[in-house]
């Protein structure tokens, strides 16, 4: 499953109430930079606003807000607050282990789905083995 989430700001700029929110498919901004976007910049294009203005200031004070989840994602929001260092940890460490899976399936002749949890736990620490000493 993919991982989708919406993210949202809402702020007051002389008396009138700006709202922006932008839907995002994180798999694809964690594929290409292996992080998150920063998001403000993004909110800000969606509402027109200038990043040199007040008001895209205004905006950064306030906190994103994070509804609507699809996937992992989810298990990292708390009352609209995403846990962005968790999650990038986790969906990094979930990339590792499909490469994994694909590699013992390439020289083992069992299933993935039937990869024992320790072969799983062997792999991924030869794997950090090998990162740490490189």
């Amino acid at each position: 499953m993919s991982n989708c989430v919406t993210a949202s700001v809402e702020f007051f700029f002389k008396g009138n109430k700006i709202s922006s929110s932008i839907d995002l498919d994180i798999d694809h901004h964690m594929q290409s930079t292996g992080k998150l976007p920063v998001l403000y910049p993004l909110l800000a294009r969606a509402s027109a606003l200038d990043m040199y203005s007040y008001e895209y200031e205004m905006m950064q004070t306030e906190m994103v807000l994070f509804s609507q989840p699809e996937g992992m994602i989810a298990e990292f929001i708390h009352e609209g607050q995403l846990d962005i260092a968790g999650f990038e940890k986790a969906w990094l460490e979930s990339e590792i282990l499909e490469q994994l899976k694909a590699i013992a399936n390439k020289y083992l002749t069992a299933d993935h789905s039937k990869l024992s949890d320790e072969l799983i736990a062997a792999l991924l620490e030869a794997y950090r083995l090998g990162k740490s000493t490189a």
